[in-house]
């Protein structure tokens, strides 16, 4: 028997056009989700998934918002309902990465990098969680980072470790606030074969592999297959938690 774990559920993942967040849509459609792809800049990649996706299912919504500005958040929680009705699945995926290491950094980069990884889930979060409360269930999963674990090897971009960080307060503060009803969680992946782990260099790879116990880089499937459990019934007595996907490199 064909067990599909997100049949009739509504799944809201930022940042879907590219890399992890490309990973979790696919995998939730095949397990029976509708679906909001959320994008901003990455407009031809967000259009070509939701083709690639439409082969295996009709109920994907393409929404293009700033998740760092309120009044865009706003607009695609509102087109989500109007769609679907409801939100069960919220995964704050949209993120950025500029590698700059302290001295070399700038303010501009400070605020960027704080208002989408950080504020971003906030404001997505905000909008999200009253219609959860109202449907007495829903799963926020919080894309995070080994480097907001203080892995020592992680900690160089300064901007992004702090925004990282933060979204693991935010994860707690969030379950404390929205439990019973709503389950809250972050997922931390360790170096990943995406295009925002690219920029960091061959050199950055190569050590963290080296560092890994598995010996390899992580793939994104290896990243949704987690989002998957943690969008399921099957972890509904779990929350406030942090998921570690390292491939043993950020083990504790």
């Amino acid at each position: 028997m064909l067990v599909v774990r997100l049949q009739g559920k509504v799944a809201l993942v930022t940042g879907a056009a590219r890399g992890i967040g490309n990973a979790i849509s696919k995998l939730y459609v095949r397990e029976g989700a509708k679906i909001v792809l959320n994008y901003n800049k990455s407009e031809r990649e967000a259009i070509a998934l939701a083709e690639e996706m439409g082969e295996i299912s009709k109920s994907i919504l393409l929404v293009k918002a700033d998740v760092s500005k309120i009044d865009e958040v706003r607009q695609m929680v509102q087109k989500t309902i109007e769609r679907f009705h409801q939100i069960d699945i919220l995964v704050n995926n949209a993120g950025i990465l500029v590698p700059e290491v302290f001295l070399e950094s700038t303010e501009d980069t400070w605020d960027k990098t704080m208002d989408i990884n950080l504020k971003g889930a906030y404001l997505c979060t905000k909008e999200v969680a009253p219609i959860m409360l109202k449907q007495e269930k829903g799963k926020i999963i919080n894309i995070s980072s080994i480097c907001g674990l203080s892995e020592k090897s992680a900690l160089r971009n300064t901007a992004y470790v702090v925004s990282k960080t933060g979204m693991l307060g935010l994860t707690r503060s969030l379950a404390v606030n929205l439990g019973p009803k709503i389950n809250v969680n972050a997922i931390c992946p360790g170096l990943t074969d995406t295009e925002m782990a690219a920029a960091l260099g061959p050199e950055r790879i190569k050590a963290g592999i080296e560092e890994s116990l598995l010996k390899r880089i992580g793939k994104p499937e290896d990243i949704a297959n987690a989002a998957l459990f943690l969008a399921s019934d099957e972890s509904d007595f779990i929350t406030g938690e942090f998921l570690t996907i390292s491939g043993g490199r950020a083990m504790r």
